[in-house]
């Protein structure tokens, strides 16, 4: 018998040219593994996060680890969420490791993008090259396609 996948999902704040233009970055790894299952970018918004959940169908997954974003709260079913900061260690890690590697995602920075395709593209191209993403930017499969 096949054991359910259980993904760690999260968003991640930055901006595009200023800071009154923020972009989020969403994106769910496998919990034990932590591989990158699927990302998008948008605004923090249900719209952004059904577009993630979409990709994620393909998966399977029986478990989801998140925060408290209301998002999750409404749009997965109860019995697979759980709440709290004790099982997504892995996807915060990966929050401090991008922000730490991309100079665009530090909060205080003069390093910025100008526009959301670029902003979109350097998260994607970073994602497809440091996480072995196989289907990231320019992917058929990916939300953001060359």
């Amino acid at each position: 018998m096949r054991r359910g996948l259980s993904s760690e999902l999260d968003e991640m704040w930055s901006y595009v040219h200023s800071k009154a233009n923020p972009r989020w970055l969403w994106h769910a790894i496998d919990h034990h593994t932590g591989t990158v299952l699927a990302y998008v970018c948008g605004r923090r918004q249900d719209t952004v996060f059904l577009a993630l959940k979409a990709l994620l169908e393909p998966f399977g997954i029986t478990r989801y680890f998140t925060d408290g974003w209301g998002a999750y709260e409404r749009h997965l079913d109860a019995e697979q969420h759980e709440v709290g900061k004790a099982n997504t260690q892995k996807i915060e890690s990966k929050h401090i490791n991008m922000r730490t590697r991309i100079k665009r995602l530090v909060r205080r920075t003069i390093c910025f993008s100008k526009t959301e395709r670029m902003h979109d593209l350097v998260l994607g191209l970073f994602i497809n090259r440091y996480e072995g993403l196989d289907h990231g930017v320019g992917h058929p499969r990916s939300r953001y396609p060359i």
